[in-house]
């Protein structure tokens, strides 16, 4: 996809000032964003899924989750897990700043891998993954079980800047991101796509 092209697919949807003052805050902490373009993949996919409980591996400053929960019906809960108290701290401006009630959101900081283990089988219509490159596939394991039958699990940065597609790239974080993308297409229980959106949006639904 050429310059120009990307660009008019990025700015389709303009961001509202939330969400542009949630990514400015997102950059001044080094946690870069989801892009215009992939925000809005994953808020069509809360509307089209009717998502009413999601979780999101890496909170960063917030953008994330206010497409996801632009999406969610009004009764629907987000469960973000983040590491950093600074990100969350951020996040929490951000859905100040939108007006949301404060019970559709459940922060929890630790490390993913500590805490997706204890959130419950089935029980999810969406996980967006957005965290540490390097555990993607063990984010794969955890999130496909945490999935009710047709919900969707979705993994941002898949292209990895390009380094995915090139098979002489083999950093770890880069050899992490080629994994889950082969896996994912590999399991039988899910349907894949990737979007060329932004750095590469991974889509699975996992079958009925």
């Amino acid at each position: 996809m050429d310059a120009p092209v990307r660009e008019y697919v990025e700015r389709y949807l303009p961001e509202d000032a939330v969400i542009t003052a949630a990514r400015a805050r997102g950059v001044e902490l080094g946690c870069v964003p989801i892009g215009s373009g992939g925000g809005a993949a994953l808020r069509f996919l809360a509307t089209a899924l009717q998502a009413k409980a999601v979780v999101e591996v890496g909170t960063g400053a917030g953008v994330g989750a206010l497409y996801l929960l632009g999406g969610m019906p009004a009764a629907g809960v987000l469960t973000s897990i983040d590491v950093q108290p600074e990100h969350q701290r951020a996040a929490r401006v951000a859905f100040a700043e939108a007006g949301i009630a404060v019970s559709r959101t459940r922060l929890i900081m630790g490390q993913a891998l500590d805490v997706l283990p204890r959130l419950t089988d089935g029980a999810y219509d969406l996980v967006f993954v957005d965290a540490a490159k390097s555990e993607y596939p063990k984010y794969l394991h955890e999130g496909v079980r945490l999935l009710r039958p047709g919900g969707v699990i979705a993994f941002d940065n898949v292209l990895w800047g390009g380094k995915v597609a090139d098979a002489a790239n083999r950093d770890p974080e880069t050899v992490a991101m080629r994994d889950v993308v082969r896996s994912v297409r590999e399991d039988d229980r899910l349907v894949p796509v990737i979007l060329p959106l932004g750095d590469g949006l991974l889509v699975a639904a996992k079958s009925p």
